[in-house]
């Protein structure tokens, strides 16, 4: 059930809260376009609903006043940021907990906000909707993992078409098989076989050829951000990251190898997963061997992102229409970006291009009428060297619906307009030999 909106104020802006089962999270969110969604404010915290909940079927009272508290602050964040309306949604712990009613209803009563209970169909909804309207994929598979269950869906032309719901949370799994610290291998190859035995039973079919897999959730995106720590890579942005199973295994080896308190360490991990992270790593790596897929496409969005998208449309737009807002979107936000200035250089780059090089590949002749479009938006910064800062704009910001790949040949392509000798420098993780 998704709740009515609470209207706090004229605004246009809306505020979405996720009570998890390991986290909860506030995100203040602008609209811009049609499919993109500006972040205006946000907060996280540790809640860890779900443990006390697989020991006695009830929430613990000590984690709901945490959760209250938190709740509080959620709201305030919201109001500061001037959100005109706030959504809440309470996943896996609550809707399984024999208390979830009360701790709902005490939130009604004391915070003034109503909070709407999703069952594992609606979770695995929102989550493709987030997850994949921003990412340039068309089919394949996603799984959302949070701390209390597995979404899992099949989603074909942009289209769900089935989803799954499985106990199988990164702090479920942690805590039901990993009781010595650093927990032992037998304990490992227990969790492993329970992943691949639950994914059989669920009926789960494997990856076609030519589908991806998408990842979303906190326990995905904090490997994919250790891998990243690790490689030195270019683009600070998680959405789009591809993290591979070899990858995911090395990290959960090297972090199983270690005692919980020493993990918050590690580069990139959020010092509050250390308990969750080897159980999460590996029920990863359990389900990205049972669904055949040697890599994993990270989305930084998910429920909440689908949950707002739902408000709007049911139906996943086409990459070419997300693009196209995502362009829009960075450029509204300089003023130095004129629109009929940037269309006429854009016709004549692919004008050009066309008649000097009728065979260059489309993606290439794509990047480079979307360099002519962006090229302004360094002049922001300083007319001379504006096109250094657009490419550097184009590394760090978020362009929906590009791959990384996409992106690093974009933002080449903007410094080397004026530079065709330029070193291609950190573009050599993304690019071709032939591309640089």
């Amino acid at each position: 059930m998704v709740p009515t909106p609470v209207a706090t104020s004229d605004s246009h802006s809306i505020a979405v809260i996720d009570i998890g089962s390991n986290s909860g999270r506030v995100v203040v969110y602008q609209l811009e376009t049609y499919s993109h969604f500006r972040i205006l404010a946000s907060g996280r915290t540790s809640l860890r609903l779900v443990r006390d909940l697989d020991r006695d079927g009830r929430l613990g009272d000590a984690a709901i006043e945490h959760a209250m508290e938190s709740l509080r602050d959620f709201k305030a964040i919201a109001l500061g940021a001037g959100a005109g309306k706030i959504i809440a949604v309470a996943t896996a712990a609550t809707r399984e907990a024999s208390n979830g009613a009360a701790f709902i209803q005490r939130i009604k009563d004391e915070i003034g906000i109503e909070v709407g209970t999703v069952d594992g169909e609606a979770e695995g909804r929102y989550g493709f909707l987030g997850a994949v309207s921003s990412l340039p994929v068309d089919n394949g598979m996603l799984f959302d993992m949070g701390g209390g269950s597995a979404q899992i869906c099949r989603f074909v032309d942009r289209k769900l078409e089935k989803s799954w719901s499985l106990p199988l949370g990164a702090l479920r799994l942690s805590g039901g098989f990993l009781q010595a610290d650093p927990p032992r291998e037998r304990e490992v190859k227990a969790l492993i076989a329970h992943v691949g035995e639950l994914i059989d039973k669920a009926g789960i079919p494997r990856l076609e050829p030519g589908q991806q897999l998408v990842g979303t959730g906190g326990t995905v995106r904090n490997l994919a951000k250790v891998d990243v720590r690790r490689s030195g890579y270019p683009i600070g942005r998680l959405h789009g990251y591809i993290l591979t199973r070899k990858h995911v295994r090395a990290i959960a080896k090297s972090l199983a190898q270690q005692r919980m308190r020493d993990r918050g360490a590690t580069s990139g991990l959020n010092k509050d997963r250390s308990d969750s992270i080897v159980g999460g790593a590996y029920g990863i790596k359990a389900l990205m061997t049972a669904l055949g897929a040697g890599e994993v496409m990270i989305s930084g969005q998910g429920v909440r992102e689908g949950l707002l998208t739902s408000l709007l449309t049911d139906r996943i737009p086409a990459v070419s229409v997300v693009r196209a807002d995502s362009i829009i979107a960075l450029t509204s936000r300089f003023n130095t970006w004129i629109a009929h200035a940037a269309a006429r250089r854009s016709a004549i780059a692919r004008t050009l291009s066309e008649t000097l090089d009728p065979l260059m590949r489309l993606d290439v002749r794509e990047a480079l009428t979307h360099a002519a479009a962006l090229l302004d938006i360094g002049r922001a910064v300083d007319y001379f060297d504006r096109f250094q800062h657009a490419a550097t704009i184009v590394m760090n910001t978020e362009l929906n619906g590009f791959s990384h790949h996409d992106v690093a040949l974009l933002s080449a392509i903007l410094r080397r307009a004026k530079d065709e000798l330029a070193d291609p420098g950190n573009y050599r993780h993304l690019l071709k030999k032939s591309e640089q």
